[in-house]
């Protein structure tokens, strides 16, 4: 039997701190079965249960949605949905500048 592979939640509208702290909380909540409500974006992703190969695929999905290469330890880096949305916010923001 074989397991049905979840699909990446599709980012919507333009890349901005708001729109990328919806879609990780979104994925979040797909990825461990909750409701979004229930999504505290302060708690750490490993209370989430979030294991290494989850983060890896949630940064490799990240890439895909910033056009640019994110380290795969990104989730341990930044461990919640405030961090990581404000480092990446910061990076694109430096990234624009140059």
């Amino acid at each position: 039997m074989f397991k049905r592979k979840k699909r990446t939640r599709e980012f919507e509208g333009p890349l901005t701190a708001e729109n990328l702290r919806r879609w990780l909380t979104e994925h979040l909540a797909d990825r461990v079965g909750i409701p979004v409500a229930e999504v505290d974006t302060g708690r750490t992703f490993e209370s989430y249960g979030l294991d290494s190969r989850v983060a890896v695929q949630v940064s490799g999905a990240l890439e895909k949605i910033v056009e640019r290469r994110l380290s795969p330890g990104l989730l341990y880096e930044h461990p919640t949905i405030d961090a990581l949305t404000a480092h990446l916010a910061a990076e694109l923001r430096l990234a624009d500048r140059v």
